[in-house]
């Protein structure tokens, strides 16, 4: 069951899950362009802070109240994700990747996850696999940080070895914070990550952009 648990996670968290998440960059382009991340030192404190104070913790914090909610009740999970969502952009972005993740799994797993946010998508899929939590936690929020370095590795620039070494790096961190995050209530939500949310909400009205946040 674990070998089948982490085939499947790492079918549905991986870059060729039809979610789209390389086209979203949960407003690090905005620091980018601002000269707030010019270095992987500066990726890292970025980074480092969105997983343990800011959107990775917080997705777990979600992920983890829509695995053991009620059936009838991951409505209200659901829209407390949405609107804890701090820009429109952030919004567009777990729509829309969770929106996607669960037409696939739907149709491929027989599931009827309909349309959730893309935590509350994950976590409702992997309850429905008997997937543990704190496994699903973490490759949620190594996924994440993978995203957020890929992202980086194209624009800053930065060298792929570069940005390998920080994503083993941050593995730690990544298991600590899905350890802790999992026993959190959707009363604990909070962020501390003010210049994300604030780059998130610039990257709206930023004149040249790659990446859709």
């Amino acid at each position: 069951m674990t070998t089948d648990a982490i085939l499947t996670l790492t079918q549905w968290l991986s870059p060729g899950f039809p979610v789209g998440a390389f086209a979203y960059s949960h407003g690090l382009e905005t620091a980018i362009e601002t000269g707030a991340i010019t270095s992987v030192d500066d990726l890292e404190t970025w980074v480092t802070d969105l997983i343990s104070q800011g959107g990775g913790r917080s997705d777990i914090i979600i992920l983890s109240s829509a695995y053991h909610a009620d059936p009838h009740a991951v409505h209200q999970v659901d829209e407390t994700a949405r609107a804890f969502a701090a820009s429109a952009e952030r919004l567009l972005e777990t729509e829309q990747q969770g929106a996607a993740f669960c037409r696939t799994v739907d149709a491929v797993w027989g599931t009827e996850l309909g349309a959730c946010t893309y935590p509350v998508a994950v976590g409702r899929a992997a309850c429905a696999q008997a997937i543990p939590l704190e496994l699903t936690a973490q490759m949620y929020l190594h996924a994440f940080a993978a995203n957020l370095i890929s992202a980086a590795v194209r624009l800053v620039p930065l060298g792929q070895t570069e940005g390998q070494a920080l994503l083993a790096k941050l593995a730690p961190l990544i298991r600590a914070t899905a350890k802790t995050a999992v026993s959190d209530q959707l009363n604990d939500l909070h962020s501390h990550c003010f210049a994300a949310d604030i780059a998130a909400m610039q990257h709206e009205v930023q004149y040249s952009k790659v990446f859709r946040t």
